[in-house]
């Protein structure tokens, strides 16, 4: 079993990061809301790294505003949800996921919001097997993960809640607000005992799809998860998660890998630049692409470029590796993008000192 646990591709956080959490424990000794592992304390420390007093290293999961981590998380332990909100690819559902393992040790209690996510999903279902023998009971029914965190005291999470159909949403309303879920069928109901709460994600590009309806709405705190704030903090983000996904896919190390840092550079600079229509040093405007360049394609494109050295290359990261990803990243409306790539890659790379490799590398790419 230990075996199949360091082999799956993405581990829990609380799997991944368990050390870690069980530091932050042994030497928390501040007030912890009901069934919480950590106090809100620990759990920020968790998300944004720290020293403890042992000289054990907390690594950083979010880089970003302190403010908005601490907001979070004490929401979580009052009687309002937590909807992230932002853009996509500005960590939300990883803040999810690290708040549920640090509070709850379980980040699985998730539903994923779909255009197709049914009301069983975030209610409960029925095992139909059972329910057409033995009729409507305990043992038939099937419960949701917030039907299991509201009888645990845990967290649950919903991703992507714009997504979801507007009569399955407002099916969280009396969750929420009465902490109460009914179950006519076996004139009974589950409450919530302490230390549930929800986390929801949403985009804001996702407005107008299903909004919420103001019901709903006032259930929530909403915290926004800004955009990096510099050119440092992104790539640095990128870094982290880079070295994450290629320890996990046994590609080779940052460190070891030459050009590595270099070429995050690079593709941050170019995701940032279009994303906000002028170039960093604010000499030249470019138009802007209808993608989003988010941090996480940023990241996506930097682990491909890794496994295009490492598999077909010399092991060695450079402009060609990054070159496709970047362009398959900025390009997604053919009709539209291709100009702006172009003009961009003329009127700002092609200038650029230090840049002829990703010039030559991306003319080459969009033949």
């Amino acid at each position: 079993m230990a075996d199949l646990v360091t082999d799956v591709l993405r581990r829990h956080a609380e799997d991944a990061f368990a050390d870690e959490l069980a530091a932050l424990a042994a030497q928390d000794d501040r007030p912890r809301p009901e069934r919480w592992r950590l106090s809100p304390w620990a759990v920020a420390t968790y998300l944004l790294g720290g020293e403890l007093p042992d000289g054990t290293v907390i690594t950083p999961k979010y880089i970003g505003p302190r403010r908005v981590v601490e907001v979070a998380v004490t929401t979580l332990a009052t009687d309002r949800a937590l909807l992230l909100l932002g853009v996509p690819g500005t960590a939300k559902t990883w803040v999810s996921e690290h708040l549920a393992a640090a509070i709850s040790g379980d980040s699985t209690l998730l539903v994923q919001g779909t255009a197709g996510t049914p009301e069983e999903a975030v209610r409960y279902g029925w095992n139909y097997a059972r329910l057409l023998t033995a009729g409507p009971s305990r043992e038939a029914l099937v419960p949701s993960p917030l039907m299991r965190a509201m009888a645990d005291g845990r967290i649950a999470r919903v991703e992507e809640l714009t997504r979801i159909p507007a009569d399955v949403q407002d099916s969280l309303i009396t969750i929420l607000s009465e902490k109460t879920l009914p179950v006519p069928e076996l004139g009974t109901e589950v409450q919530a005992v302490r230390g549930f709460n929800l986390i929801a994600t949403a985009n804001d590009r996702d407005r107008g799809v299903n909004e919420l309806s103001s019901a709903l709405r006032r259930r929530f705190n909403t915290v926004v998860l800004p955009l990096p704030g510099s050119l440092e903090e992104e790539v640095e983000i990128v870094t982290r998660r880079v070295e994450q996904l290629g320890r996990s896919l046994r590609l080779p190390e940052l460190p070891r890998l030459p050009g590595g840092a270099e070429e995050i550079r690079r593709v941050v600079t170019v995701f940032r630049e279009l994303r906000a229509g002028l170039t960093t040093d604010g000499r030249t405007k470019v138009k802007t692409p209808s993608g989003t360049l988010s941090t996480a394609e940023a990241i996506s494109v930097v682990t491909n470029g890794m496994a295009l050295a490492a598999h077909f290359g010399d092991g060695v990261l450079r402009a060609g590796d990054i070159a496709a990803g970047v362009i398959g990243a900025v390009v997604r409306d053919p009709a539209a993008d291709q100009q702006v790539w172009r003009e961009y890659v003329e009127g700002v790379v092609r200038e650029r000192d230090g840049w002829k490799d990703f010039y030559r590398a991306a003319r080459e790419n969009a033949r």
